[in-house]
């Protein structure tokens, strides 16, 4: 399955990149091809997709940016994907930056009287990733804090998405991915 993954995606990228020349990505051959199908093409693909946070909305590069996208047009939700971020900022700063950076994330994230408070991690949790950043700040002093905003973003956001046109396009690109590829699907 993973091999067919990438090989359509191979394919959309050469198609897009077009071959030169005047009509560069304008061939209709190509245009059919990635041309996404009407939503009700995937009905099917919908009853039978794994409806699995971890797998559609972590491990899948393309089911993580329209998870993104959903949660970034929903006011409440915009703030824990900020958090999401900046902790994958703060696990691949230097060492000798971890201090002030883990600092940075407790101030703005963590703190009940800023604007973007993530209110799903509990107070202990807090409470000890504080602790440890003042003794000795690990790359992974934020993963439990990580941890509980996957854990809420796994409920009710999560149940939304599958309702929303995001979802709706997510389904179209697995469709795409599906369609054989074959030896007339390159340009000669």
């Amino acid at each position: 399955m993973e091999l067919e993954n990438i090989v359509a995606n191979t394919v959309l990228l050469k198609a897009r990149e077009g071959g030169g020349g005047k009509r560069k990505g304008k061939s209709k051959k190509w245009k059919e091809i990635l041309k996404f199908p009407h939503i009700s093409q995937c009905e099917d693909l919908r009853r039978t997709i794994d409806r699995d946070y971890c797998s559609l909305c972590d491990k899948q590069p393309i089911g993580r940016l329209l998870f993104r996208q959903f949660c970034e047009t929903r006011p409440g939700l915009e703030c824990y994907i900020q958090f999401l971020d900046s902790v994958a900022e703060y696990e691949v700063t230097p060492d000798e930056k971890l201090g002030e950076k883990g600092k940075e994330v407790m101030t703005k994230y963590l703190t009940p009287k800023s604007p973007v408070f993530i209110a799903q991690v509990g107070r202990d949790l807090v409470s000890q990733t504080e602790e440890k950043l003042l003794q000795r700040p690990s790359k992974e002093l934020f993963s439990a804090c990580a941890q509980s905003v996957h854990d809420y973003l796994k409920g009710e956001p999560f149940h939304e998405y599958l309702d929303s046109m995001y979802f709706d396009r997510f389904l179209q690109w697995k469709w795409l991915e599906r369609q054989p590829v074959t030896k007339n699907t390159f340009r000669q």
